[in-house]
């Protein structure tokens, strides 16, 4: 393992050393319905980003769907779930166990973090409104957070000499475009469907805030 790979192993093992402490393993498993949140979230992630495309291995792009899960599972819970989601894609070959730790990092804390940030600066600074919800904290998020990680990863690949830029760029960079629109409308819809069916299983939903105002 190189060592920008030790480095964001470790990072992200610190990272969920610190989100495990921080929830109740007791009370995790005495509640069904958040056990059933939290794998069959894991599970949907694992099926998207097992169906990726790409010609050189590495440079594939996938539908990322953390930005709706961090809504209905809150920060903590949606790093589990991403965690879960990326040990079993990385356990079935999708994924390298040399790359876990950046694939975690980029693949995973990014989005998350960016997400939930998005989240607390719409609920303390916009107005508290549905459209707010779904198209700040959702629609717009989705598309940062996978141009984010695509750009990201394109620096880390050529950062450790894997592919010369003109590879990168033809085949991972120059995909940003084209990528952003479908993980925005994919999570504005997940989350839309979710808020008017189940409001129930989405964390950072209240209809105080966001309806009965």
């Amino acid at each position: 393992m190189t060592t920008l790979q030790w480095l964001g192993l470790i990072l992200y093992c610190l990272t969920l050393v610190g989100v495990i402490k921080q929830i109740s393993v007791v009370g995790l498993m005495g509640d069904k319905h958040q056990q059933h949140l939290l794998f069959g979230s894991a599970a949907a992630l694992f099926a998207f980003w097992i169906f990726k495309v790409g010609i050189f291995e590495g440079l594939d792009v996938h539908f990322v769907g953390l930005s709706v899960v961090t809504l209905m599972l809150g920060f903590r819970y949606a790093i589990l779930a991403g965690t879960l989601a990326l040990l079993g894609a990385t356990a079935a070959g999708f994924a390298q166990w040399q790359t876990l730790g950046i694939n975690g990092v980029l693949g995973v804390m990014l989005p998350v973090a960016v997400t939930y940030f998005v989240y607390l600066v719409s609920f303390h600074h916009l107005p508290r409104q549905l459209f707010v919800y779904i198209f700040v904290c959702a629609f717009f998020p989705g598309a940062l957070s996978i141009a984010l990680k695509t750009g990201t990863l394109a620096g880390y690949y050529f950062v450790e000499g894997i592919y010369t830029w003109d590879v990168i760029f033809d085949n991972f960079v120059l995909l940003i475009p084209l990528l952003v629109f479908p993980e925005a409308l994919l999570n504005g819809m997940a989350i839309t469907l979710l808020v008017i069916y189940q409001p129930t299983w989405v964390y950072t939903f209240h209809d105080k805030f966001y309806l009965d105002n």
